[in-house]
């Protein structure tokens, strides 16, 4: 039996993941020319000041929230692909993820960038990054306040493949 031909042209009202037959199907991109991709991501989580003081002071008996955090959002970006169903596994060349400490949140903002080269962006990489990264500050700080909001998780950019670049501001 021939695979399904997923390759096709498509345009904005066709979905690109379900195949001629109606289903779910990888895109193939084995056509495109590698290409230099970056991504930025960035989402918000919200606290009181005294969850935030004890963060930035290091004081979570967890230990440093930021550092782990990182590292768990680099971690995520690297296994985006076992992560959403039909994601390309990409080669990252790197990972940025910085953490802005706002008393006028209250909170933290994360912020992700995955750069790689190859045939499909890297969106998808930095958005989980981002993900993970909030979600480990949640984890690592949960015993001093449930209520943190997780908000605001969006893609602010990406630049390379057919598309060029494209920005949310």
């Amino acid at each position: 039996m021939p695979l399904p031909n997923n390759s096709r042209n498509t345009d904005e009202n066709e979905f690109t993941h379900i195949n001629e037959a109606g289903e779910a199907s990888m895109v193939d991109v084995s056509g495109k020319q590698p290409t230099r991709r970056t991504a930025i991501a960035q989402g918000h989580i919200s606290m009181t000041l005294k969850t935030l003081d004890k963060i930035k002071n290091n004081q979570l008996s967890k230990g440093d929230v930021l550092q782990v955090a990182r590292i768990a959002a680099i971690m995520a970006g690297k296994k985006t692909s076992e992560l959403i169903p039909l994601c390309h596994n990409i080669p990252i060349a790197s990972f940025a993820v910085n953490f802005t400490l706002k008393e006028t949140l209250p909170g933290i903002v994360v912020r992700a960038e995955a750069s790689s080269v190859g045939q499909t962006g890297a969106e998808m990489e930095a958005l989980t990054a981002v993900s993970v990264a909030l979600l480990t500050v949640y984890d690592m700080a949960k015993s001093l306040e449930k209520g943190m909001v997780i908000s605001q998780v969006q893609l602010l950019s990406k630049e390379g493949g057919k598309s060029g670049a494209w920005s949310a501001e």
